[in-house]
């Protein structure tokens, strides 16, 4: 599914109106049924009282035209205008006739108004700001916003959280409303997936308002939220007379002393994500861990006890997984080194991997094409420097992507994929991950479908979404503590059978 960014989203309303002869109020129409037929399916039977708060222009346009459909349904709604300008939009004042025409006059709030009571158990729907706001909430209208957010009411926003901006990050995070669902229209916004500023977004609910398909087809877009429906198209079907030469030679080269489980885990996840054959590459201290640990692997240790050396295989692999646990020490940078050098086609750097890569830029030159690189943010920090925000952040990877021609896979509760200029944003996993040897399983799992023939992009796309979803699918069996990596792995089979389901 598509992100597009503020001036595209604008751009699919307008084609939208002019391309099927609608008014702007019709669209307007269509974004409160939606709103209304989420609420009515959510509520059911039970029916607290509804507090509205709509700004003057069209994000409070959509709230009033959702406040006379629920008043036409006989819920117990309070409208407040947020009175914080003279300007209007033509919809916003539209909607506020038809909702008088309905004998209802909304309350209008200013800087001399008391703050509303708001009540537990009470629903406030956030309609004052939406996507053109470019500076923070000052004054009264902060006080309001702070007085919500204080509330004990459960807080559902229209279309984005009044106060967040859409392209850039906060520049005060007390007057952004903090909603525990977001009903955002048609397409997701980039800053529901971002750590500083998903959370006040919360659930986000997707509403298909009508836009125009051929438009959002056609346009390029800011990034790709990864679902379901776009992973099944990622997968690589297997024809009845494969074998395991078919699905390739997967090397998985790291560990060290007191660091063997992650090449473990790794291992694993590669034949399990379906890699036809895994070699382990290990310090002499870990073979008897990996024979004993994983029959299915074969097993290659270094000529040093503790850490890795260069070492020369009698084989080429069609896939690299490297620096799991590996240390930095002086032998394994030469090994890197060597690899990089020797190998030539794309590899996955991890873990002490990536540390090596951050001390030694010297070696950012050898990287292969296409290779993956899947720092968590504090090797993200050691590899990019610091960064001011979020936004930042995403500009210096997509310029460190673009200029090494790697793929970056940048790790978090949205993990999101930097591969040919394009943001590809996952949808899948769970606080539950957030576990050792969770990120040695992801590189496995990557690794083991570049080895099957996966392109490397593809692959990190598809295997981030597929642990997720392994991760998922154990988590509800097990709950979140009690997830561990071994569990991912053990799920992957499902989640595989999941994308068809």
């Amino acid at each position: 599914m598509k992100i597009f960014n503020k001036e595209k989203l604008k751009e699919v309303d307008e084609f939208t109106i002019k391309e099927q002869n609608i008014k702007s109020e019709e669209l307007m129409e269509r974004a409160a049924v939606q709103l209304f037929g989420w609420l009515k399916t959510q509520l059911k039977e039970h029916q607290p009282k509804i507090n509205l708060f709509c700004g003057i222009g069209n994000n409070g346009g959509d709230g009033l035209a959702l406040a006379r459909l629920l008043l036409n349904d006989g819920y117990e709604v309070e409208v407040y205008i947020v009175n914080f300008s003279d300007k209007r939009s033509d919809d916003f004042l539209l909607n506020l006739n038809r909702l008088k025409e309905n004998k209802f006059w909304p309350e209008f709030i200013n800087e001399n108004s008391d703050l509303p009571e708001l009540q537990q158990g009470e629903i406030v729907i956030d309609a004052i700001f939406g996507i053109g706001l470019n500076r923070p909430a000052e004054g009264w209208v902060k006080e309001l916003i702070q007085h919500i957010n204080q509330s004990k009411t459960y807080v559902i926003s229209v279309d984005v959280p009044s106060g967040l901006y859409l392209d850039k990050a906060p520049d005060d995070k007390e007057v952004i409303i903090k909603a525990e669902t977001t009903i955002t229209f048609q397409l997701p916004k980039l800053v529901f997936f971002l750590p500083e500023t998903a959370e006040f977004a919360g659930r986000v609910e997707i509403a298909d308002i009508g836009l125009d398909q051929n438009f959002i087809s056609n346009t390029a877009a800011e990034a790709s939220l990864i679902q379901q429906p776009d992973a099944q198209r990622l997968y690589q079907s297997r024809t009845k007379f494969s074998h395991k030469g078919t699905f390739g030679h997967c090397l998985v080269a790291g560990g060290s002393y007191g660091k063997m489980g992650s090449v473990l885990l790794a291992t694993k996840a590669a034949l399990r994500a379906g890699a036809g054959k895994v070699s382990a590459l290990i310090p002499k201290c870990g073979y008897q861990i990996l024979q004993l640990g994983i029959p299915e692997a074969m097993v290659i240790t270094a000529e040093n006890e503790k850490h890795l050396t260069n070492t020369q295989t009698d084989f080429v692999p069609e896939s690299i997984c490297f620096g799991i646990g590996a240390g930095k020490e002086e032998g394994t940078k030469h090994y890197l080194e060597q690899l990089m050098k020797e190998h030539g086609s794309p590899m996955l750097i991890d873990a002490d991997g990536i540390n090596i890569l951050a001390e030694n830029k010297d070696l950012w030159k050898l990287l292969p094409e296409k290779s993956i690189l899947t720092p968590h943010p504090g090797e993200l920090r050691r590899l990019l420097g610091d960064w001011e925000d979020d936004f930042d952040k995403l500009e210096k990877a997509k310029r460190f992507s673009l200029e090494y021609k790697v793929i970056l896979v940048i790790k978090g509760a949205y993990t999101i994929t930097i591969a040919d200029e394009n943001l590809y944003v996952n949808s899948t996993g769970n606080p539950g991950m957030a576990t050792a040897g969770s990120g040695d399983t992801l590189s496995g799992i990557i690794s083991g479908l570049v080895s099957q023939g996966y392109d490397p992009g593809v692959a990190a796309v598809f295997g981030v979404y597929l642990h997720g979803k392994a991760g998922d699918l154990a988590a509800e069996k097990l709950g979140f503590e009690a997830l561990i990596a071994e569990d991912i792995i053990q799920h992957l089979g499902k989640a595989y059978k999941s994308l068809f389901e």
